[in-house]
């Protein structure tokens, strides 16, 4: 059977869920984050920071934010929002219903409302709303699920993303494919987004390659801060720019949900030997 543990990653309450076949992942329940991605295959799939803060004193650097109610600085709030700096609770866990490729599989669904909400954040995004991610892995897959609810009288905007730091060996041996028409390849800094994404996007680089798949989430940004934006941040090593690349499901452009409405993106991503 799949199993279900609780853990703590540094100093931070977490979640590691064990398919049957040895696929890995970790969230820790400080923005739902998921920090670690192991496949079937042994491999860690996603980057983080060997400078991270792990102790909830501020967002962590790496692995897979949520990013909710804002992107970045488009909005009036936070940059990239509350959620990936809230606590989240479990709610759920265990094994897929069903047979085939889903057997063998964990999950876990974590949740975040208004009353979860520090006080600086819930005064400043005064907005009755239901947050679930739904996590659920097995072999050399990981599926994503966000769902967004307003739970209010009052209708309110919101973005969102899925702001996935990729382990790499060598950036400049990357390649992404799916965002435009030909391959995309860097080597240094980049931010750049791609609207209306209409199929796969696939990571490839030497000795294998990472198929990513999206719904709901209509946008992709690629990033990297390069070698000189590295160097100033704080929670960065000066060289860890050259082992990563986020590619990030997102909705860049504010979606409207009225009351009692809901929206959900889901990202899914499998790796290609």
């Amino acid at each position: 059977m799949p199993a279900i543990a609780l853990i703590e990653h540094g100093a931070l309450p977490a979640v590691r869920l064990t398919s049957t076949d040895g696929a890995q992942a970790i969230l820790t329940l400080y923005g739902a984050h998921l920090v670690s991605w192991i496949t079937a295959d042994g491999k860690e799939r996603l980057f983080c920071s060997a400078l991270s803060s792990m102790d909830g004193s501020r967002a962590i650097r790496g692995g897979v934010p949520v990013i909710f109610p804002q992107f970045a600085e488009r909005g009036s709030g936070m940059r990239h929002g509350f959620a990936r700096v809230s606590t989240w609770r479990l709610v759920d866990s265990g094994a897929e219903a069903g047979a085939g490729a889903v057997a063998g599989a964990a999950f876990a669904v974590f949740a975040l409302d208004q009353n979860d909400l520090a006080q600086a954040h819930g005064a400043a995004w005064p907005h009755r709303f239901a947050l679930t991610l739904r996590v659920a892995l097995k072999g050399g897959k990981i599926a994503l699920s966000l769902d967004v609810q307003n739970t209010g009288s009052e209708a309110f905007a919101f973005s969102s993303a899925l702001h996935t730091y990729f382990a790499v060996d060598e950036l400049g041996q990357v390649a992404v494919r799916g965002v435009q028409e030909d391959a995309l390849r860097l080597d240094d800094k980049l931010d750049r987004i791609f609207h209306n994404i209409g199929g796969p996007i696939t990571l490839e680089q030497p000795g294998g390659a990472l198929r990513l798949a999206q719904q709901g989430f209509l946008d992709a940004v690629v990033w990297n801060p390069g070698a000189q934006d590295a160097a100033a941040l704080a929670d960065m090593e000066d060289d860890e720019y050259r082992r990563f690349i986020c590619i990030e499901a997102a909705l860049i452009d504010q979606r409207t949900l009225a009351p009692g409405a809901g929206w959900t993106g889901t990202h899914d991503i499998s790796s290609i030997p």
